[in-house]
């Protein structure tokens, strides 16, 4: 008797990367983090965002290279283009697919980014335990 073969299963790689990005958050204790999809939003600029905040600047910046060094660790990408490590309230790091942004908490609240695009399907991310 011959074997059907089995179908293979197809990670998404927006998931992928997704992962990625969240666990370098999570690494350095980023909070309040939300992944939006705006793949079925008009004129989105991506197809998703990531959105966390942190306490200080230092950690911003911890959190920003944290998630440059996942996602290279698990999907071999490095940056489109990256902006804010100079002063360090808001960085941006930019996978053209896949927009993180990691504020600092009275930045993210000041700015209420999630306002700008809730028309976005919003996932919260739990907080893990420490």
């Amino acid at each position: 008797m011959k074997k059907k073969p089995g179908k293979l299963i197809q990670k998404d790689p927006s998931e992928e990367m997704i992962a990625a990005i969240v666990h370098g958050i999570e690494e350095k204790k980023g909070k309040a983090i939300q992944v939006f999809d705006l793949r079925q939003t008009p004129n989105a600029v991506c197809a998703f965002f990531v959105i966390c905040n942190a306490d200080s600047g230092t950690q911003v910046d911890a959190i920003a290279y944290e998630v440059e060094h996942q996602v290279k660790i698990a999907t071999g990408r490095s940056p489109w283009h990256s902006e804010g490590f100079e002063n360090k309230e808001w960085i941006l790091v930019d996978y053209a697919d896949i927009v993180v942004h990691i504020f600092q908490t009275q930045v993210r609240e000041f700015y209420q980014i999630e306002k700008l695009w809730a028309d976005a399907i919003i996932r919260e991310i739990p907080e893990t335990a420490a």
